[in-house]
Protein backbone atom coordinates (compact mmCIF):
# COMPACT_ATOMS: atom_id res chain seq x y z
CA UNK A 1 0.00 0.00 0.00
CA UNK A 2 1.33 2.99 -0.92
CA UNK A 3 -0.21 7.31 -1.02
CA UNK A 4 0.56 9.93 -2.30
CA UNK A 5 0.72 12.90 0.11
CA UNK A 6 1.14 16.93 0.65
CA UNK A 7 3.92 17.64 3.42
CA UNK A 8 4.83 20.97 3.80
CA UNK A 9 4.38 22.47 0.15
CA UNK A 10 6.16 18.97 -1.81
CA UNK A 11 4.86 15.90 -2.69
CA UNK A 12 5.92 12.08 -1.73
CA UNK A 13 5.19 8.82 -2.24
CA UNK A 14 5.23 7.28 1.27
CA UNK A 15 4.49 3.47 2.06
CA UNK A 16 3.89 2.18 5.94
CA UNK A 17 7.39 1.79 7.85
CA UNK A 18 9.55 4.05 4.80
CA UNK A 19 11.62 6.76 5.96
CA UNK A 20 11.77 9.88 4.28
CA UNK A 21 13.77 13.39 4.46
CA UNK A 22 11.20 16.24 4.32
CA UNK A 23 11.33 19.93 4.99
CA UNK A 24 11.89 20.44 8.59
CA UNK A 25 8.82 20.51 10.88
CA UNK A 26 8.06 22.20 13.52
CA UNK A 27 7.52 19.50 15.91
CA UNK A 28 10.20 17.71 18.76
CA UNK A 29 11.75 14.65 17.76
CA UNK A 30 10.40 11.72 18.70
CA UNK A 31 6.47 13.08 18.20
CA UNK A 32 3.81 11.72 16.32
CA UNK A 33 2.43 13.66 13.41
CA UNK A 34 -0.45 13.40 11.00
CA UNK A 35 -0.93 14.44 7.63
CA UNK A 36 -4.32 14.84 6.07
CA UNK A 37 -3.65 15.94 2.56
CA UNK A 38 -3.41 13.23 0.90
CA UNK A 39 -3.93 13.16 -2.82
CA UNK A 40 -3.95 9.39 -3.84
CA UNK A 41 -3.99 6.12 -1.99
CA UNK A 42 -3.44 2.64 -3.44
CA UNK A 43 -3.53 -0.45 -1.78
CA UNK A 44 -2.44 -3.88 -3.55
CA UNK A 45 -5.01 -5.04 -4.60
CA UNK A 46 -5.15 -2.51 -7.32
CA UNK A 47 -7.86 0.02 -6.23
CA UNK A 48 -6.60 3.10 -6.68
CA UNK A 49 -8.45 6.22 -4.64
CA UNK A 50 -7.85 9.53 -6.65
CA UNK A 51 -8.57 12.90 -4.26
CA UNK A 52 -10.46 16.14 -5.97
CA UNK A 53 -8.30 17.25 -4.92
CA UNK A 54 -7.84 15.21 -1.54
CA UNK A 55 -9.19 12.05 -0.40
CA UNK A 56 -12.02 12.04 1.81
CA UNK A 57 -11.24 10.77 5.36
CA UNK A 58 -7.55 9.31 4.40
CA UNK A 59 -4.66 10.11 6.89
CA UNK A 60 -1.26 9.44 7.35
CA UNK A 61 0.54 8.92 10.71
CA UNK A 62 3.86 9.48 10.91
CA UNK A 63 6.88 9.68 14.15
CA UNK A 64 9.55 12.77 13.65
CA UNK A 65 12.77 10.64 14.40
CA UNK A 66 15.24 13.49 13.96
CA UNK A 67 16.32 17.22 12.85
CA UNK A 68 19.57 17.51 10.50
CA UNK A 69 21.10 19.62 8.11
CA UNK A 70 21.29 17.93 4.27
CA UNK A 71 24.92 18.19 2.82
CA UNK A 72 26.13 21.19 1.30
CA UNK A 73 25.16 23.01 -1.32
CA UNK A 74 27.90 25.30 -3.66
CA UNK A 75 26.25 28.17 -5.76
CA UNK A 76 29.77 29.85 -7.61
CA UNK A 77 27.94 32.74 -10.04
CA UNK A 78 30.96 34.11 -13.01
CA UNK A 79 30.68 36.50 -15.17
CA UNK A 80 33.38 36.00 -17.92
CA UNK A 81 35.67 39.01 -19.17
CA UNK A 82 34.42 41.08 -16.46
CA UNK A 83 36.36 39.82 -12.62
CA UNK A 84 33.05 38.78 -11.60
CA UNK A 85 33.01 35.76 -9.02
CA UNK A 86 30.75 35.26 -6.27
CA UNK A 87 30.94 31.79 -4.43
CA UNK A 88 27.97 30.75 -1.18
CA UNK A 89 26.94 27.48 0.45
CA UNK A 90 23.91 26.52 1.71
CA UNK A 91 22.66 23.97 3.79
CA UNK A 92 19.13 22.91 4.05
CA UNK A 93 17.08 22.12 7.31
CA UNK A 94 15.01 18.66 6.88
CA UNK A 95 13.49 16.10 9.20
CA UNK A 96 13.56 12.68 9.07
CA UNK A 97 10.11 10.98 9.77
CA UNK A 98 8.81 7.35 9.64
CA UNK A 99 5.81 6.43 8.05
CA UNK A 100 3.96 4.64 10.73
CA UNK A 101 0.32 3.60 9.28
CA UNK A 102 -1.52 4.44 5.96
CA UNK A 103 -5.90 5.14 7.05
CA UNK A 104 -8.61 4.98 4.32
CA UNK A 105 -12.05 6.74 5.56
Amino acid sequence: MYAIVEIAGQQFKVGENRRIFVNRLETEEGTSIEFDKVLLVDNEEGDIKVGTPVVEGAKITANVLEHLKAQKIIVFKKKKRKGFQKKNGHRQALSQIQIEKIQIG
